[in-house]
């Protein structure tokens, strides 16, 4: 228990004394985050936070995590230095979504290698068990991938990654705690002192964003922590097992993960790339309703905490059944919200400077009827 207050309590200073610093350096080299049509936010703010959270973190975890522990931290540790930098140069730089997906890709790598990380069982769900080995490594790799982005595309209102990571985080941490897997609960713990201090500075109205290099860390993160829970709750050797433990696992990440997993699948079907940005996510449909950033986080905290506890009430109906049962309960919600919305207004008007051509006003931008579109002022 020593280590797990020190961790969260060191990360909890680091963090919170950083971010004014980084806001103020941000202001001074203008490393802001500009508005544009798709984003929420209509005046330049600091997209940095990330740094400050990951200097918590990763400072924290190094003093916490005790040294007889088996030696995979070094790994995670190498891992999440990949990811580190692969987010701090896409905040201040701009990194190709195909980089950013290689260097994912390398990082999981590296959980899987070294960390020992990795899908070997599919527990039941859709009568699966045991899976060959080559199986699962693509399974282990798809999965990182996919946690890691989810985080990263979530963040798209203040305190909503955040506030979520902090939830996941802090059940994981519990559990680790609980089940006596020192290392992890450290690692959890770490995490959680740096988000409750970086919410502080990002809960509506944001002073600072965690940018890529926050959001990757948190996704990244959670995805070694639901691998590595799964494979303890489904074990009843390790003593607190859990029947359906994928599908508590689903659970716990199932706002960002159900709502990376439907845009992404939208985009193909559509012929888009995956990585094409768009405002299909389930806080671009609340803030249509309008909703405020505030009332978005508190919703899907809730929502959140009410699927884990459905997963929880539903463990022994089975695996596929509780996921499935998740999944269809996730999409009429999404249905609901979705249909809910305002209509989109369109007009007609007529404008002498574009030669009296019919335009219509859509979004924010005017296109006229040729398909050329003109900025609104």
């Amino acid at each position: 228990m020593d280590n797990i207050l020190l961790s969260g309590g060191l990360a909890f200073l680091i963090t919170f004394f950083s971010i004014p610093v980084i806001i103020e350096v941000a202001k001074d080299k203008k490393l802001f985050d500009e508005p544009d049509e798709r984003k929420v936010h209509k005046a330049v703010i600091p997209t940095l936070g990330g740094l400050g959270i990951f200097a918590g973190f990763i400072v924290a975890s190094l003093l916490g995590v005790p040294s007889s522990v088996p030696p995979v931290f070094q790994y995670f540790v190498a891992a999440i230095m990949v990811i580190f930098f692969l987010g701090i140069k896409d905040d201040i730089l701009i990194l190709s979504a195909s980089k950013k997906f290689i260097g994912q890709l390398v990082a999981a790598g590296i959980i899987i290698k070294f960390g020992g990380i990795q899908i070997n069982d599919m527990h039941g769900f859709l009568g699966l068990h045991a899976i060959p080995h080559s199986a699962s490594i693509l399974l282990t790799l798809f999965t990182i991938v996919v946690i890691t982005n989810s985080f990263n595309l979530i963040d798209g209102v203040d305190g909503l990654a955040g506030s979520l990571g902090l939830l996941t985080s802090s059940i994981f941490g519990v559990y680790f705690l609980a089940t006596h897997q020192l290392m992890y609960a450290v690692m959890a713990f770490s995490l959680v002192g740096s988000l409750v201090a970086f919410l502080i500075y990002n809960f509506s109205p944001a002073k600072i964003f965690m940018g890529d290099t926050g959001s990757l860390l948190i996704g990244i993160l959670n995805s070694v922590f639901v691998i590595k829970f799964i494979a303890i709750a489904a074990d009843p050797a390790l003593g607190m097992p859990l029947q359906s433990a994928p599908a508590i696992g689903f659970a716990i990440l199932i706002v960002p993960l159900f709502d990376t997993l439907r845009v992404v699948t939208i985009r193909i079907l559509t012929r888009r790339s995956p990585f094409s940005p768009d405002r299909n996510h389930i806080h671009h449909f609340l803030l249509d309703l309008g909703y405020s950033h505030r009332r978005i986080a508190l919703t899907c905290i809730a929502g959140n905490i009410a699927f884990i506890s459905l997963a929880y009430l539903l463990r022994f109906s089975g695996t596929t059944m509780d996921i499935l049962a998740l999944s269809g309960v996730s999409l009429a919600i999404v249905s609901v919200v979705y249909y809910s919305r305002p209509k989109t207004k369109i007009k007609s008007i007529s404008l002498p400077e574009l030669d009296q051509k019919e335009i219509i006003i859509k979004s924010h931008k005017i296109f006229t009827l040729a398909g050329d579109a003109v900025e609104q002022n």
